[in-house]
């Protein structure tokens, strides 16, 4: 089965020939200098936003310190939002307060926090998960609907509740390490499809031949 098009805006065609709006390649309908996305990552809402960056990731602004960057292959339900570090207020002071923000003198060099929020590669967030600033998600993980995750996510990790708790690892140690060794996400577009039937099918060998 021959990849999709990664140059698409709307990946998705309804049966009826027309093109799913609420479903988009993040890195066609983004354009913001802090916000980096891979190919073949989508996000799905069932009001589609104007602009996907702010609906996504409100505090991340322009002239934000921070990056919030997303590998390729991720998949973003409806609801998901990136709290990243411009959100946050000082907290080692007498007040969280930020007087500086309505002072247009200092409202440029305020930012308290500036770690960036990172998304590896073939993560799944689930509907109506938030992602807290600072956030490292590895490859493959899957974050469950509703989870509120903060710190460090290990590749292939499931993720549920508030505060988001690692359950599970998805596979053994030694099939992620071989997976992660592949480093399927970026082989070219052909090469993916012919791996298509291994990655679905949870064949490692058959990937590794490939």
């Amino acid at each position: 089965m021959p990849m999709p098009d990664a140059t698409r805006r709307y990946p998705v065609t309804l049966p009826d020939g027309s093109e799913h709006k609420g479903t988009v390649f993040l890195n066609r309908v983004i354009d913001h200098p802090r916000f980096q996305v891979g190919d073949y990552t989508y996000a799905s809402d069932f009001d589609p936003p104007q602009d996907w960056a702010s609906h996504l990731a409100p505090y991340l602004f322009a002239t934000s310190t921070e990056a919030l960057r997303i590998g390729k292959f991720c998949q973003i339900a409806h609801g998901v939002r990136f709290i990243t570090s411009s959100a946050n207020h000082a907290m080692d002071s007498l007040t969280c307060f930020p007087f500086p923000v309505f002072d247009p003198a200092q409202m440029g060099s305020y930012q308290p926090d500036t770690r960036d929020t990172m998304i590896g590669h073939d993560v799944w967030i689930g509907y109506g998960a938030l992602i807290l600033p600072g956030a490292q998600i590895g490859t493959g993980a899957i974050i469950g609907a509703g989870a509120v995750v903060r710190g460090n996510v290990p590749d292939y990790g499931v993720v549920t509740g508030n505060p988001g708790t690692v359950v599970k690892s998805r596979f053994d140690a030694n099939t992620i390490a071989a997976l992660l060794d592949t480093g399927w996400w970026d082989w070219p577009a052909e090469q993916i499809a012919q791996a298509e039937s291994a990655l679905l099918s949870g064949d490692v060998d058959a990937l590794k031949r490939i």
